[in-house]
C-alpha cells in the first residue's frame, strides 16, 4: 500500500481511462475494433490496417490529435462515435473507483476529473457510468487545446481551478503524464498498476502505485479536510 500524507492533500486530480475506468474498452476499440472497421472500409488485410494504425498512433502520441475524435473522423473518413457505440458495452468502472471517490468527497476534498479524452468520448462514458455524480468537476483538456503531457496544460489548469500544487494529489496510469505533473510541481503522485483488467499488473518503481484504491480508504477517512 503506497504511503500518502492525506493530512497534506486537499485537492485530488484524477485521470479517467485506466484510472477510474477499465482501460479495456479503449484498448479493444483502438487496437482491435477500429482497425477492423478500416479493413472493412478499405478492403485491405486487417494486419496491414492494424500496423498502419499503430504507426499513425505513435506519430501523434501525446498530442491533442491522438485524443481528438474529430481528427480521426477526418483521417479515416468514418463516424468515430458510431464506431465507439458498437462496443460501448465494454465501458466499465473499476470496482474500486466508487468507494475511493466517495471517501475523498466525504472527507471534504475537491475531486476533479482531468482527462485527455475528447468531450464526446467523456460524455459517452459518463452516460454509461454516471461518473459525474461522484466528482465535483469534469474537465477535458480539449478545452485548453493541449494535453496533460504539456506544461502549458498544467499552468492553464491551475489558473482554472486555483489549486495549491503542494496540497494536490494527481492519479494517472500514464508515467509520461505523471512525470509532466511532477515537473510542474504537483507534490503528491499516484500511479495505477492495473489500468486494463485484461492485461497483467505492471511493476512501477518511479512513483507510489496502487492496484486497489480500497486499500487507501482507511487512511483517507482518518484525515478529513478542515474547512
Amino acid at each position: 500500500m503506497p504511503f500518502l500524507p492525506w493530512n497534506e492533500i486537499d485537492t485530488v486530480l484524477l485521470d479517467m481511462d485506466g484510472t477510474l475506468l477499465d482501460l479495456h474498452f479503449d484498448t479493444h476499440f483502438w487496437i482491435e475494433h477500429l482497425p477492423t472497421k478500416v479493413a472493412q472500409l478499405t478492403q485491405k488485410p486487417i494486419e496491414l490496417c492494424r500496423a498502419d494504425m499503430l504507426a499513425h498512433y505513435e506519430s501523434v502520441q501525446g498530442k491533442i490529435q491522438w485524443y481528438c475524435l474529430d481528427y480521426w473522423a477526418d483521417v479515416l473518413q468514418m463516424d468515430i462515435m458510431s464506431a465507439k457505440r458498437e462496443v460501448e458495452h465494454l465501458i466499465a468502472m473499476r470496482d474500486d473507483t466508487i468507494p475511493f471517490l466517495d471517501a475523498l468527497r466525504d472527507t471534504g476534498r475537491e475531486v476533479v476529473l482531468v482527462t485527455n479524452a475528447h468531450p464526446d468520448s467523456l460524455s459517452l462514458k459518463v452516460e454509461h457510468t454516471k461518473l459525474d455524480t461522484h466528482i465535483d468537476t469534469l474537465i477535458s483538456t480539449h478545452e485548453f487545446k493541449v494535453t496533460k503531457e504539456s506544461q502549458s496544460l498544467w499552468h492553464k489548469l491551475q489558473a482554472r481551478l486555483n489549486f495549491d500544487p503542494k496540497r494536490t494529489l494527481f492519479v494517472d496510469d500514464s508515467l509520461v503524464i505523471l512525470n509532466a505533473a511532477k515537473e510542474f510541481g504537483i507534490a503528491h503522485l499516484l500511479a495505477v498498476r492495473n489500468p486494463d483488467s485484461q492485461q497483467p499488473e505492471r511493476d512501477i518503481q518511479d512513483f507510489p502505485s496502487t492496484a486497489d484504491y480500497r486499500t487507501l480508504i482507511e487512511a483517507i477517512r482518518q484525515y478529513p479536510v478542515e474547512k
